[in-house]
């Protein structure tokens, strides 16, 4: 393992481990690449143009922004200016969510699928929201007992002054619903893959899961994706799931029981019949025919 991959082997399980990772862009270039992003949501406070590529939204924006990025959301942001500064916080919802606050980010109207992730900051504000990332990167540094505390209200108070601000209304819709939401759904299945770890099952398996994540009916989603793909969103769903399988039996270690269980079956005998079905024999003896 070269220098590289050690450094980001070690972030990785750094930021994993404690749920929460800021930084000034440009100082910590890896750290935006190479972060799970099933795992994290981020924060960006942002001076230079870009266009940002959310859920069903195009945004176009030049000057200062503040993002609001959801791992359940898929997004893309292309830099177009030759500068680009600022700030980029990472943190999980179990980091945040570690207080009485009972509700979910997903139904923050900064985070959620229809809510407006992208905000135009004034010099003032921006300044002030500086100030926020540069005590947040500071006290993550420090030796304080309750550091993750004071960050976790570090956190609610960028989110707080966000939601004091209105919203940017400069973006581009698709024309097609029925193909934003297809897409969208496409999307968000492959993330959640490739799987990671043996006892982090899905956490979006059925369609029923895939529309409340959406905020969109079930019904609807799945007119959605047969209009775009010919296939029900059940069928796509499980083509994805059986070909990940595939993959887990051919490269992993793991048990069958273990493979049931990441890919959200909790008992081996149902996976096994989902896998005979899908591919006319059981994971033992697909796996057998590999060796």
């Amino acid at each position: 393992m070269d220098s590289t991959t050690r450094s980001v082997s070690v972030y990785n399980s750094e930021l994993k481990l404690k749920g929460f990772n800021a930084f000034q862009i440009g100082r910590d270039g890896n750290a935006t690449r190479i972060y799970s992003r099933k795992d994290f949501y981020k924060i960006c406070l942002t001076t230079g143009k870009s266009k940002i590529h959310y859920a069903d939204r195009s945004f176009d924006m030049d000057g200062t922004i503040l993002f609001f990025g959801n791992p359940h959301v898929p997004y893309s942001w292309g830099t177009l200016s030759t500068t680009y500064v600022g700030y980029t916080c990472l943190f999980s919802e179990d980091f945040l969510q570690r207080g009485d606050r009972s509700e979910t980010l997903q139904q923050s109207p900064l985070f959620k699928i229809g809510g407006t992730p992208v905000l135009r900051i004034n010099e003032d504000q921006r300044q002030y929201l500086n100030s926020i990332f540069i005590k947040m990167i500071e006290e993550q540094q420090s030796e304080y007992a309750f550091k993750d505390d004071l960050i976790r209200n570090y956190i609610h108070l960028i989110i707080h002054e966000a939601l004091k601000l209105r919203p940017s209304e400069n973006f581009d819709q698709h024309n097609n619903a029925l193909s934003r939401i297809a897409a969208v759904f496409l999307e968000l299945l492959e993330r959640q893959f490739p799987v990671e770890s043996a006892d982090r099952p899905l956490a979006l398996r059925t369609a029923a899961d895939y529309a409340k994540s959406l905020s969109v009916h079930v019904n609807y989603l799945n007119r959605a994706a047969k209009e775009v793909t010919g296939k029900s969103t059940s069928t796509l769903i499980g083509e994805r799931i059986v070909t990940e399988a595939k993959a887990l039996l051919q490269h992993t270690s793991w048990n069958v029981a273990d493979i049931a269980y990441a890919l959200g079956y909790e008992y081996p005998t149902y996976f096994n019949n989902f896998f005979k079905k899908m591919t006319g024999t059981n994971p033992s003896a697909f796996r057998e025919k590999l060796v």
